[in-house]
């Protein structure tokens, strides 16, 4: 766990027995998990579970960091009650599973967070984050909602979308070069179309030796050669949100 009394955006890893410093809420028909810094603030995150679901401690852990840094942070279950996948699944069931978890229909559960950020906890400038599913949930978010500010993308699956590029906000998108999930073709095809076409900030961004998952991988998974990318990507975007909230 991280150093309370110095909480440090590359200071930490991440454990599958993390508790959590924030409270799970109910917004809604969606629970969430909330995370405050102790300082009244305006601005937020709104962080985008991966295909484990809004309960995984590591994603708690990433939105802990994300308080750390000053920012109001809520994950969401953007699966609304349906079950998240478990790593003993039969993954020859997946995509059966994937059907009924739609990254680019989140609209109503985005909404009626981004209802709550504002009229609740006094957000004025509100970003967002997603690992891999959430990744692609952000991807999808920053091609169609005009209230957020910001957001980054962490190995977001690119498959899921035909238009690609025609961003509303400054966006940063993680890649790792050995990811199994994405092939890097799909990332070089990104960048093109955002080279051509985006009219926004945005920066694609591949960290070398890494694999998917790696940014909000739990700490006795990360080796001593990778850490220092884990910490990078960590850095990133912080940085990246510090710039545009």
């Amino acid at each position: 766990m991280a150093n309370e009394s110095r909480p440090c955006p590359c200071d930490i890893g991440d454990r599958f027995d993390y508790g959590g410093r924030g409270q799970e809420v109910q917004v809604e028909h969606i629970k969430a998990y909330v995370c405050k810094p102790p300082a009244s603030v305006d601005k937020a995150v709104i962080v985008i579970h991966d295909i484990f679901g809004w309960q995984l401690p590591n994603t708690r852990y990433m939105a802990d960091m994300l308080a750390a840094n000053g920012y109001i942070a809520i994950c969401p279950d953007f699966f609304v009650g349906q079950e998240a996948w478990k790593p003993s699944n039969d993954w020859a069931s997946f995509d059966n599973w994937l059907k009924t978890r739609n990254a680019s229909k989140i609209d109503i559960e985005a909404d009626v967070i981004l209802k709550y950020l504002s009229e609740q906890c006094g957000a004025k400038k509100i970003g967002v984050i997603g690992f891999c599913w959430g990744g692609a949930a952000v991807h999808h978010l920053m091609l169609k909602n005009p209230l957020l500010k910001a957001g980054v993308s962490l190995y977001g699956v690119i498959r899921f979308f035909e238009d690609r590029a025609s961003l509303l906000h400054p966006t940063f998108f993680i890649f790792a070069e050995k990811d199994d999930y994405i092939p890097l073709e799909q990332v070089t095809l990104l960048e093109q179309k955002l080279k051509q076409n985006c009219k926004v900030d945005y920066e694609v961004k591949i960290y070398p030796g890494q694999t998917h998952g790696f940014v909000h991988r739990k700490r006795e998974d990360i080796n001593p050669q990778d850490k220092p990318y884990i910490e990078e990507g960590r850095k990133d975007m912080i940085n990246w949100l510090n710039k545009y909230l």
